[in-house]
């Protein structure tokens, strides 16, 4: 069928017409590859000219310009009206019967009337070797019948005007009803595998070897990020597989009848690796064959059935980042979840707990972690947390999106009560995820955190009482176990469950009265001032604990005083340290002398400036009964009501901090059992390169992991010679680039440059701190505002104070 220029609506897949203007980016793509002979899947082009038809036909062109007229790319709720606009457009208006007919044809000659069928949009602007807009529009998989796949089509062409898409054509000029847009339909290849491959490293920007990444069932998993897919590296001179990553495979994506579906994978093949070496080097060669016919890096999404390989997209690579491979050319591993997406992330909070570039065992066990104590950040696809370059960071952007849609006003509020004020020009880009998907997903886990919660915040105290006589007994069990397998066994039977059930109880812990642990504060600021409520707040004690983070220091001050023996501290805090969530890092309680080390120095100490931690823990309580006092003489009738605002806040902290500590004790029993494990199997501390599941093979008799022992190793004292990453850091983050810059920033990183520039603007005005003179005023009026660790120069008086008594002569700190 043609239209009123004689151009085609419909073109068969490999047809000589399917250029850019006519199919698209992605449909250009697809015909060229099925023009060569490549495995695509049989398919035709609904092309651009259709689309335009339809807008014609309707009218809709003139409305659509009018729904554009107000917006603003720095303003992203006026794209998100229009988008709303639009959409109801194209909603009301089915395709034309002089487009209708021509896809019902093509339809028919691939198959039956119920098909199943990918379609996927592809715009004129996409997939263009010097910008690409790719993922900006919709597609749909498992689509069945004439009726489904016109409704399919309609809502691709809907798709070109997506607020995201709205928005980057704002940005990047295209706006206005002029961009167009066409469809590609093809057979959906029922997958028994599928992932993607880059004939360019995507990180180290390395030509000679295929990346390949593979998973079950058909790639919208993988590319949704649903699963972690197993990592293959491919010589591309050989053929050989060079190195190769297996993943644990939770979920795998399924085609039934109503369409695609999630489903979990069988246990038994979770820690299977999905690709065969033949089948890696079959994917290699044809992504080398496509690379020679562009003319330029690839990346390629592919699938595998009965038995043979398929190209499902292929473009042109765009985007390349500048880490540099290990200087000596040894293969590495790549450890940066924000190359994946341009988000947020902040390393402040859990990622203070979590300071250290993390072994890939503890990565693991940090992920059943973060599964058993924060399960809605947790779920995949909405993973609110991930490693740059090893070091563990939150992923703002996800969290800001998962406290909006449970009710939190303001995405940048919720963040910046938790994780403190963001630079002027820092912005929290939005996942791709709506607030109703969101709901959708996170619902299952948020009642089962609300049924668990209640009955753990009951059983806490028991669990408090019995955790380290537990943790001791397990330590014994792994010192007693001589067989492998047996303690294999033991992990699953007895640790595991441990580990998962003090999780849950840090949970319960943060969840119990986490409104006072806010309104409590603000309640005393506005009814005794900001310094007395500090005060009020300070030095408190519960009848069940003392404040678990603060009892390391002073129980050394009661050891050297000779008031608590050297067993019995170690008993209580030798598991505690500031690494102590890194299982490869020993504890102090393994040092037999670090004991006397910090006694010692807490003499020296207690000699130079003449108290000790006890000493200041007094005074703390001075100054804290003398607010109380200062509150009774103004507020006598509220003091009854403040005493037991403030219980509620005591009992919150110290249960938190009393949950955490056994969370840590827990953690070094996973680091006894990790070490049992190389005694065992005679590869000792290799075993920390390993994830949990890994060693799980390993004792079970199977080798092939520590094949990957030479390149984690390689890869973590990589990262650990980096300095400490910024805090804070917007976009893709290239920590080798950024350690080597002179003139890097070390208190944020945005790769939009935004923050820089008010950054800059900011500290040309000031000096990049703002230093007042010492006139005894208020903090708002003395001492050195900035960001931490931001750059410049301050004049002024310097203090240097020889012991916590001679802090009495400063005001106190103030952060901005």
């Amino acid at each position: 069928m043609t239209g009123d220029r004689e151009r085609p609506y419909v073109l068969d897949l490999d047809a000589a017409e399917a250029d850019l203007a006519t199919v698209g980016g992605k449909g250009a793509s697809l015909a060229r590859l099925a023009r060569e002979g490549l495995p695509v899947p049989a398919g035709f082009h609904v092309t651009t000219d259709a689309y335009r038809h339809h807008v014609d036909s309707h009218g809709l062109r003139e409305r659509i310009d009018a729904a554009l007229a107000d917006v603003d790319p720095d303003r992203p709720e006026t794209a998100e009206r229009a988008a709303e606009r639009i959409g109801a457009l194209f909603a009301r208006h089915e395709p034309p019967d002089d487009l209708a007919g021509p896809i019902r044809w093509a339809y028919a000659a691939l198959g039956d009337r119920y098909h199943p069928l990918a379609v996927r949009s592809s715009a004129t602007a996409e997939d263009r070797a010097a910008r690409s807009s790719a993922g900006q529009h919709d597609s749909f998989l498992g689509v069945r019948g004439e009726a489904a796949l016109l409704a399919a089509v309609r809502d691709c062409w809907a798709s070109l005007w997506t607020a995201r898409a709205i928005g980057y054509r704002a940005r990047h000029g295209g706006g206005g009803a002029g961009p167009s847009i066409a469809v590609t339909v093809q057979t959906l290849v029922a997958a028994e595998s599928a992932g993607v491959m880059f004939t360019v490293a995507p990180v180290s920007g390395s030509s000679d070897q295929v990346v390949l990444n593979a998973a079950w069932g058909l790639g919208d998993a993988v590319t949704g990020g649903r699963v972690t897919p197993d990592a293959l590296v491919v010589d591309k001179e050989t053929g050989l597989v060079a190195g190769r990553r297996v993943s644990e495979k939770t979920v795998m994506s399924v085609l039934t009848l109503d369409g695609l579906r999630d489903e979990p994978v069988p246990p038994e093949r979770r820690g299977e690796a999905v690709l065969t070496a033949e089948a890696a080097g079959e994917l290699a060669r044809l992504g080398v064959r496509i690379e020679r016919l562009y003319g330029r890096g690839v990346d390629v999404e592919w699938a595998w059935a009965d038995g043979r390989p398929y190209v499902v997209q292929a473009r042109p690579i765009t985007s390349r980042t500048a880490e540099r491979p290990d200087p000596g050319g040894h293969a590495t591993e790549v450890w940066n979840d924000s190359l994946a997406a341009d988000r947020l992330w902040s390393s402040g909070d859990l990622g203070e707990a979590i300071p250290d570039v993390m072994t890939p065992c503890t990565r693991s066990l940090v992920e059943i972690f973060m599964a058993g104590a924060m399960a809605p950040s947790s779920l995949p696809g909405l993973r609110a947390y991930g490693v740059i370059g090893g070091r563990f960071y939150t992923d703002l952007s996800m969290a800001a999106a998962i406290a909006h849609a449970f009710g939190a006003r303001s995405r940048l509020g919720a963040l910046e009560r938790d994780y403190g004020r963001l630079p002027p020009g820092m912005r929290v880009p939005r996942p791709p995820v709506s607030r109703l998907d969101v709901i959708r997903a996170l619902a299952p886990a948020v009642l089962d955190v609300t049924r668990r919660v209640p009955l753990n915040r009951r059983r806490l105290p028991a669990f408090l009482e019995e955790s380290p006589a537990r943790c001791d007994a397990l330590r014994g069990r792994f010192a007693s176990t001589d067989d492998p397998r047996d303690l294999a066994n033991l992990w699953r039977d007895e640790v595991l469950p441990f580990f998962t059930e003090a999780c849950h109880m840090l949970e319960a812990a943060m969840r119990q009265d986490g409104r006072a642990l806010t309104s409590v504060p603000r309640y005393l600021e506005r009814r005794a001032g900001e310094r007395d409520a500090d005060a009020m707040l300070s030095g408190l004690r519960h009848p069940r604990q003392r404040l678990a983070a603060l009892g390391p220091v002073t129980g050394l001050a009661r050891v050297a005083r000779g008031e608590l023996d050297a067993g019995a501290y170690l008993q209580e805090w030798g598991h505690r340290s500031p690494h102590e969530f890194e299982v490869s890092t020993p504890r102090p309680a393994e040092d037999p002398a670090w004991l006397d080390r910090q006694v010692e120095a807490v003499r020296a100490s207690a000699r130079a400036s003449g108290e000790d931690a006890t000493d200041l823990s007094r005074r703390q309580l001075d100054t804290a009964r003398a607010a109380w006092d200062r509150f009774r003489s103004r507020r006598p009738r509220r003091v009854g009501a403040a005493r037991r605002r403030v219980g509620r806040y005591a009992r919150a902290v110290h249960d938190r901090e009393a949950a955490r500590s056994e969370v840590a004790r827990a953690f070094w029993v996973l680091r006894a059992f990790v070490l049992r494990a190389g005694e065992l199997t005679g590869r000792g501390e290799e075993l920390f390169q390993l994830t949990i599941h890994e060693i799980l093979a390993v004792l079970g008799g199977d080798d092939r992991p520590l094949e990957r022992v030479a390149v984690r190793r390689r890869t973590y004292d990589r990262y650990r010679a980096l300095p400490s990453y910024p805090p804070l850091i917007r976009g893709r983050f290239d920590p080798f680039a950024w350690a080597t810059d002179p003139e890097r920033r070390t208190d944020f990183y945005d790769a939009t440059g935004r923050a820089d520039r008010a950054a800059r603007d900011r500290e040309a005005s000031s000096g990049g701190l703002v230093a007042v003179p010492d006139d005894g005023g208020s903090a708002a009026q003395s001492g050195v505002m900035g960001f931490p660790g931001a750059a410049g120069v301050a004049e002024g008086t310097v203090r240097v104070l020889a012991s916590p008594r001679t802090a009495t002569c400063c005001g106190p700190a103030r952060s901005s």
